[in-house]
């Protein structure tokens, strides 16, 4: 599925906006992870959402199109219905 969005012209503008998402949810998780250590724990693959962000940022060289694609396509899903059910228990959402 990666791969067919790639090839439907989203081009290298798309890309590095999706790229540059990824970067800002895994600096906010390393905030979380900073000073709500429980909420942090209580995320899915907070660590390697860390870790991914870190290698978006600091490796570009090793990210491949396909791998930035699946994450969305799976991981994001999972990440945003536990955020909007943080928040929801804070009272925070909308």
């Amino acid at each position: 599925m990666a791969s067919a969005l790639m090839s439907i012209g989203r081009g290298v503008q798309f890309n590095h906006s999706v790229e540059r998402e990824f970067i800002l949810i895994g600096e906010a998780l390393s905030r979380l992870s900073k000073t709500e250590t429980g909420t942090f724990s209580s995320i899915t693959n907070s660590r390697l959402i860390i870790d991914f962000r870190n290698l978006l940022a600091h490796d570009y060289g090793a990210i491949d199109d396909d791998s930035v694609y699946g994450l969305a396509f799976s991981d994001l899903i999972v990440l945003k219905a536990e955020v909007a059910e943080l928040l929801e228990n804070r009272g925070e959402a909308k």
